[in-house]
């Protein structure tokens, strides 16, 4: 059960569109203040600098994600099964503009800007990420359900940065209207034929679609851009 009261919830979630809508440096207290119809004092008390809001939201999100691994495990226990939800997530997030946006991936892509303490919080979001890839991946090594490329630890941090996640959510940031991030998350995809057997499995039936949606969308951006 959450600590916080109902006005800090109600900042974490209005901090989270506000981070969606433009980034860290995208808004100020003054405009929680009037989303939520609060004194900036009031913010303060809950989170006293700007950083701590962050973190804390950073850090509900890192919480939420593990719960979300775990509930994946108890009810999916095949490897293969699991690394197919894992980029069955990141399609649905790329396809569907009312999917919820993973705000460390967004975050991510702003490190320079961000103070440390939130730094921390994003990086360490995605050392667990790793570290779980991993051990569905050496799982399904050993199970003679993956055949690998590389080491496990590897093999999870290519499929992690897989590149066309981090074209087609670009995309969909431009689509949506965040140029900026759109600008600094777009990055080129790779051809279908250089994916490891490791992605090939976790992708299966994805591939044609998953590229498809990249090219279609992205291109097409970028040739207006």
């Amino acid at each position: 059960m959450s600590n916080f009261s109902t006005t800090a919830e109600d900042i974490l979630r209005c901090a989270r569109s506000l981070i969606i809508a433009g980034g860290y440096n995208g808004f100020s207290y003054a405009d929680i203040s009037e989303v939520v119809g609060i004194r900036k004092a009031s913010i303060h008390h809950h989170f006293p600098a700007k950083s701590d809001l962050v973190r804390t939201l950073v850090a509900r999100y890192r919480q939420d994600a593990e719960d979300g691994i775990a509930e994946l495990e108890r009810h999916v226990p095949d490897p293969v099964g699991q690394l197919r939800a894992y980029t069955g997530y990141w399609e649905a997030c790329i396809a569907d503009e009312t999917a919820p946006f993973c705000i460390c991936a967004l975050l991510a892509s702003q490190i320079p800007v961000l103070p440390d303490e939130v730094v921390v919080e994003v990086r360490a979001h995605f050392r667990t990420l790793s570290a779980w890839l991993a051990s569905v991946i050496e799982r399904g090594a050993r199970e003679g359900s993956l055949r690998l490329s590389d080491t496990p630890a590897t093999e999870a941090e290519r499929l992690r940065c897989h590149r066309p996640w981090g074209h087609a959510f670009g995309a969909r940031l431009r689509r949506s209207g965040h140029i900026r991030q759109y600008h600094t998350a777009a990055a080129a995809a790779p051809d279908p034929s250089e994916l490891t057997c490791v992605e090939k499995a976790a992708l299966t039936f994805r591939v044609p679609r998953a590229y498809q949606l990249v090219d279609r969308i992205c291109r097409a951006y970028m040739k207006k851009g």
